[in-house]
């Protein structure tokens, strides 16, 4: 899945010069986080501010009438310029990586030539990775432990169809004895028992789910 397909095209710009007070009424009444600086009628990307930036631009609750002339001042005094962005036709798991990475809450996405196309936030890449691993639809979630080789994912699957359950997503990640790797499986049952004991008869180790004293 690229950015292309969840970011959110209708966004809201400021200008440099733009009052920071106006800023403030921008993110309290479209209820967001973020707002991109653009320039020039190709809405290139000079900067970006917060609501972050605005408290910190605040005076403090004690001095909440002290000061009230520097909410005229532009946004360019407050703004951060250095802008990490992304693509439209960057894929997701990417930009995952970039989040996390960063540490920051948005990302605008731009053209090869840093003009505006779109917004992601961390709640769309959140929303979006639940959906891609199905963990909002009624599932079961299964860890099985195999040998780190070709033809293992295929093998389990196999044990999968046999039975006719369907897979709604599969995630592998490393074992910390790097001969093995963890498969994680979710899938469409809401009594995984019948096809953990079909994939532990088949010689594989089910990790999860493994209660004491379940009956397989």
């Amino acid at each position: 899945m690229i950015l292309e397909e969840i970011m959110k095209t209708d966004v809201i710009t400021l200008t440099e010069d733009t009052p920071i007070k106006d800023a403030m009424l921008l993110l309290d009444k479209y209820r967001i986080r973020h707002i991109p600086i653009v320039e020039g009628p190709e809405k290139k990307v000079v900067g970006i501010i917060s609501d972050r930036d605005i408290r910190d631009a605040s005076p403090s609750i004690f001095h909440s009438t002290e000061h009230l002339e520097d909410f005229l001042k532009p946004v360019s005094s407050i703004m951060q310029r250095n802008v990490i962005t992304a693509h439209p036709l960057d894929f997701v798991e990417e930009v995952s990586t970039i989040f996390y990475e960063n540490n920051i809450g948005c990302l605008p996405v731009v053209t090869d030539d840093d003009e505006l196309r779109g917004i992601i936030t961390e709640t769309d890449i959140l929303h979006t990775l639940v959906e891609l691993m199905g963990a909002h639809q009624p599932s079961s979630h299964i860890e099985v432990k195999v040998l780190n080789q070709t033809g293992m994912l295929a093998s389990i699957a196999t044990i999968f169809k046999e039975m006719h359950i369907n897979i709604t997503s599969v995630l592998v990640y490393p074992y910390k004895n790097p001969e093995y790797k963890i498969l994680v499986f979710r899938v469409q049952t809401m009594d995984p028992r019948r096809i953990i004991k079909a994939i532990e008869q088949a010689g594989y180790e089910v990790i999860w789910p493994k209660q004491p004293g379940m009956n397989l």
